[in-house]
Parts: C-alpha cells; sequence; structure tokens
C-alpha cells in the first residue's frame, strides 16, 4: 500500500516535467506507472511509446549478461595488475643486481599508471607481487586510481528508457547509460521516465534525441557495452556499432526479422546480412550464426574480430552477445570460422563446407581457400540435389565458462529477475549444448522422411552414444538433436530401427525408399546408456517453458494501425477494442467539426 501511494506521488511530482512545452500531458490520469525490476516507468494511456511486455525475458538476460560482463571485466583487470606487479618486481631485481637501469623501471611504473587504467602501490623491498587494495588510493605524483573505471553503457534505440533505466538502477558497477533514439515523443517519454525514477537514475541515465549510427560513428571506441535492439533488422546499425565499442567491449545485438533469417525471404537476407538462408529444421540456429557472420563481417573492415559470449534464440528474435577485440593478426583466423551449408532437398542430410584452411610454413601460419565441394553432385543418401546457403558463423556460438557464470548470477539473485523461470531455463539448456557441432537434425523429421514410427529421444541418443559418437539438444528446439556424428551414421541406426519396426513399401523415387534400400554397415545399439539423459533431463528441471500467455509475440511497429489481419498476432479481442476505439475517435470527430460547422453561422451573426 505504502509503495503504491509512493508511486502516486512520485506520478504528481514528475507529471510536469515536460507539459511546458506542451508536447506532453500534465494530467496523472493520462498515465499508468508499469514496474519491471526496479525499475518504474510511466505508460501513456494511448501507448505512443512503444513497450512490449514479451521483451521482459530479453532484459533480463541483458543484465544478467551484463553483470557477468563486469565481474569478468574486474578479474581482467585484476589479472593485468598482478601481471604489472610481477614484471615490475622484476625488473628492480634486475636494476638491484645491476642488469637493469633503475630509471627503466621507474619509467615503466609511471607509464603504467598515467593511462588512467590502475595505479599499484609497491614496495622494492620485498619480491612478492603487492595486493591490490580495495580503495581508490591517489599516489603522491597525482595519478589516477587504480581501481577499474565504471562501465559505459550505450543503448542505441531507447524508446521509453525501461532498459537503460532498469542497467543504472539494477547493475552494479554501471557508470553512465547513454539513452538514444530518433524518435521525438520516445525521447520525451525517456526524460520524463528518468526524473520520475529519481536521484540514481538521473546521476546515471542520460537521454539524446539523436540518430543512432551517426552518434556511435562521432563516439568511436567509447563505450564498453553497446546495446542494439530494434524492431527488426539491426543491419544498417552494426558497423557504427562495432566502431564504437571499446577493444574487449560487449555488443548485444537483438535481430526480430525472423521471417527473413530463416528463409522465407532469402535475398533480402542476402541484401542484409551478406548471408543466403534455409528453410531447414535448424533455420533458428541458422539465424543466429547469420546474424554472428554479418558482425564479424563489419568488425573485419576495422581490423577487429568478435568472440561469442552467449547466443541465444528466444520468443520471437534471436539474441547475441559478443566481445569485440582488435587485432589484424588474429583477424586473418575468420575464413575459418564460417561455413557454407549444402542442405539435401530430399532429405534431412546436410553438410558443412569451411571457407579457409590453415596451412604451416616455416614457423608461421597462412590461410588458404578451403578444399571442395564437400558433397557431391547428388545426395549420396537419397541421390536428390543440394541446396547451398550461408555462408554461416560455425565457430562456437556460446562461451562454456560464460553460461555457467551467467547461468550461477542468476539462480544466487532469483528475486531480482522477473523472467527467472524463462531465463534460467533457456540458459540451462545452453549450458548442455554441444559447442562444437553446428545445426542440428530432427528426430520427427527424420522419420517423416522415412515414414516411420519414432524412437524415442533416449533410444536416439543411445544408439549414438553407443556407436562413440557424442549427442546433444538444443535450446532453439526441444525435438532437434546435436551430434558430431555424420549423417551415414545417423541414416545407418534408422536403418536398424526400421527392420525392428517395419514400414509399408513406399514409391521407390521417394526419398525414404532410396535410404531404405541400403543395407546398413552399422550395427546399432539402442540399449540405454548412461549419458542418454542430460543433467538436466535426469534431475526433471523445465528446461522448455510455455508462453505466459495467449498472443505472446512482437507488439506492432510505433505508429502502425490495427487491423483484422492482425488477430492472429494480437488476439481476436484485442484487435476489436482497437478498432472500435478507433471507430470511436473518428465519430467525435466528425461530431465535433458538424458541431462546429452548425454553430458558425450564429457565430458569424
Amino acid at each position: 500500500m505504502g509503495e503504491e501511494a509512493g508511486s502516486e506521488e512520485k506520478l504528481h511530482e514528475s507529471s510536469f516535467c515536460n507539459g511546458s512545452n506542451g508536447t506532453a500531458s500534465t494530467d496523472p490520469n493520462d498515465y499508468t506507472i508499469i514496474k519491471e525490476g526496479e525499475a518504474e516507468i510511466l505508460m501513456h494511456a494511448k501507448n505512443e511509446v512503444f513497450y512490449n511486455k514479451a521483451q521482459v525475458n530479453n532484459r533480463d538476460l541483458s543484465i544478467a549478461v551484463l553483470r557477468t560482463f563486469i565481474s569478468k571485466c574486474k578479474e581482467e583487470h585484476t589479472t593485468m595488475l598482478t601481471k604489472r606487479n610481477k614484471t615490475a618486481h622484476k625488473k628492480l631485481e634486475d636494476a638491484s643486481s645491476g642488469h637493469v637501469e633503475e630509471e627503466e623501471v621507474k619509467f615503466m611504473l609511471d607509464s603504467g599508471k598515467s593511462n588512467g587504467e590502475c595505479e599499484a602501490q609497491m614496495d622494492p623491498s620485498q619480491n612478492e607481487s603487492c595486493d591490490i587494495l580495495a580503495e581508490p588510493v591517489k599516489s603522491t605524483e597525482g595519478k589516477g586510481p587504480e581501481e577499474m573505471k565504471p562501465c559505459r553503457v550505450l543503448e542505441a534505440l531507447a524508446a521509453s528508457g525501461l532498459r537503460a533505466l532498469r542497467y543504472a538502477r539494477e547493475v552494479e558497477g554501471v557508470g553512465k547509460v547513454v539513452a538514444l533514439d530518433n524518435d521525438k515523443a520516445s525521447v520525451e517519454a525517456c526524460k520524463r521516465n528518468i526524473k520520475f525514477n529519481g536521484s540514481v537514475a538521473m546521476s546515471k541515465v542520460e537521454s539524446h534525441l539523436a540518430d543512432a549510427r551517426v552518434f556511435m560513428l562521432t563516439h568511436p571506441k567509447e563505450f564498453d557495452v553497446v546495446d542494439l535492439d530494434p524492431y527488426g533488422s539491426p543491419s544498417v546499425f552494426l558497423d557504427s556499432a562495432v566502431q564504437s565499442v571499446v577493444d574487449g567491449g560487449m555488443l548485444m545485438c537483438t535481430a526480430t526479422d525472423m521471417a527473413v533469417l530463416c528463409g522465407g525471404n532469402g535475398e533480402v537476407c542476402y541484401s542484409k546480412y551478406g548471408s543466403y538462408p534455409l528453410r531447414g529444421k535448424y533455420c533458428h540456429e541458422m539465424a543466429l550464426r547469420i546474424l554472428l557472420a554479418c558482425i564479424e563481417g563489419h568488425a573485419n573492415r576495422y581490423k577487429r574480430y568478435i568472440v561469442p559470449v552467449l547466443s541465444v534464440q528466444m520468443d520471437f528474435y534471436v539474441r547475441v552477445f559478443v566481445r569485440i577485440f582488435t587485432s589484424a593478426s588474429a583477424m586473418k583466423n575468420t575464413p575459418l570460422k564460417l561455413s557454407y551449408v549444402y542442405q539435401c532437398i530430399g532429405c534431412d542430410s546436410f553438410h558443412l563446407q569451411c571457407l579457409g584452411r590453415p596451412v604451416a610454413k616455416n614457423n608461421s601460419i597462412r590461410y588458404l581457400p578451403g578444399f571442395g565441394p564437400v558433397v557431391p553432385q547428388e545426395c549420396s543418401d537419397c541421390g536428390k540435389k543440394f541446396n547451398m546457403g550461408g555462408p554461416i558463423w560455425s565457430a562456437p556460438i556460446h562461451d562454456e565458462e560464460w553460461v555457467a557464470s551467467i547461468l550461477a548470477n542468476v539462480k544466487s539473485m532469483k528475486d531480482r529477475y522477473p523472467a527467472y523461470d524463462r531465463i534460467s531455463a533457456v540458459l540451462t539448456t545452453i549450458s548442455e549444448e554441444l559447442q562444437d557441432v553446428p545445426l542440428f537434425v530432427s528426430l520427427h523429421s527424420l522419420c517423416a522422411t522415412l515414414k516411420c514410427t519414432s524412437p524415442s529421444a533416449v533410444m536416439f541418443r543411445s544408439a549414438v552414444i553407443n556407436a562413440g559418437y557424442r549427442i546433444s539438444g538444443t535450446h532453439v528446439n526441444p525435438l532437434g538433436l546435436k551430434s558430431d556424428a555424420p549423417m551415414d551414421v545417423i541414416w545407418d541406426i534408422m536403418r536398424c530401427w526400421i527392420k525392428i519396426h517395419p514400414v509399408k513399401a513406399q514409391s521407390p523415387d521417394q526419398s525414404g525408399s532410396v535410404i531404405l534400400a541400403k543395407e546398413p554397415t552399422l550395427q546399432a545399439n539402442f540399449a540405454r546408456a548412461v549419458a542418454s539423459l542430460s543433467k538436466a533431463q535426469a534431475k526433471k528441471v523445465a528446461r522448455f517453458l510455455p508462453n505466459p500467455e495467449r498472443h505472446w509475440g512482437p507488439k506492432l511497429r510505433a505508429g502502425r494501425q490495427v487491423t483484422s489481419k492482425h488477430v492472429s498476432l494480437l488476439g481476436l479481442e484485442a484487435v476489436n477494442n482497437s478498432i472500435n476505439h478507433e471507430e470511436g475517435d473518428e465519430l467525435n470527430a466528425k461530431r465535433h467539426k458538424t458541431d462546429n460547422s452548425n454553430s458558425s453561422p450564429s457565430q458569424a451573426g
């Protein structure tokens, strides 16, 4: 009760913040308070600024990654200080023995401090490296503190500013959040929400009316974290975003144009991301890998490269978290991380063709074009042709250590994540994925090709494990299975299954008939293997949760009108209410216009 009263009081205090220019209503009754995490925003009754409740999963996951990123940066900072101290002590030892001039040691220490990163208090009489002080200490020479600088975050497309406010209020170590938008109403709403959230938000968050692309280009290597969460494709922002991140910083990027990324419009995907998608069962994971390959391509133009720490397909979008580093030599590894995909049009067989190959020569490594093709003209399993897609990112899309740290953080702060159940389930599934296996097969799709009943996932997993290969699930699809077993082994296992569970004869030209016409060279063993269930499955931990409500998905782009074609997206009731509301507004406007025209003669007289 007290919290509600306090919110109402804050609403009355902040309602006038933009009323002076006439661009926003000053009536508190025109706003409702939306609370998410520790942040609160004012939502206008007409919902003029975009807000999507479904994105709470996205924001919670981003906060968890940001907390882990700051923690990792502190560890890296401590490691760097320790190495610097050890090096300095070694130099001092050499100086005392006459091998190195003491002035050289002092110069090294001073140059290390002057960059503003850190300051180490050292005692030349000790051989061990000194402990790093918890509190910042000013040196007698007036150098900066040894503590790491607070994290600077850029939210390039802020809308109401909810995400920026949550970063500022909930994540320890965030020093400044810059919230941008090129829509005047959104910036006004963001400033109103900043004031509504009190002194902490006002001291950390600043809102600007600006084109995100221009702003990022004019602030190169300035932000530790850049967050891109557009409505649709992020492709137009990527070139400037990779330049705005500091060396070792984080780029968080969302893409919601899943129809394009999953093969609905292949030519559009190529024009935006430089990659051609395929409509396989793995299309959502391919969407992740297309986005990563696109970011890597933009980074390479500036002698930079990416290291993915977490890549998620969730709800109606894909979201990637990558660190960006600068190195002209490491950038040469990029062709080894990209591959083309050959997908059979008749069966589920797919094969990857790496773009490059390393060649060692005279203690150096050269990168040459990859050997190919990896497939014949016709599929060796069913005899059909191949579609070719890509290039995609074929290196790991997660960092196991990061995923474990993020999941541990989420579990330790359970009460601070409104979407705890969903993000913990996704992270748990990701933690058990095979990281070095791109894409996956669908067990039900394999059986659909052969027109047979499906073995249980445990039996199929056991057969793969007993054959000497690894297998795991995927967070993208509950029926998806990642395995390092080649496709001929997968089909041999299915042939053995058919021998136990016969199927009706099919037309000889069908893919399933061609596959079953061959005798298996591998005798599958379906005896239950120890690792046939993952740890989460064995403990019956929820991994795939249903949507919390009906019509859970993206809302309309700001400014779009709701029509009957949006029933599948928003639901019949919401569409009817919106249409009735619009018709009522139009009717009132016509009445007002009629009243004015009728009253004008008397006024003139």
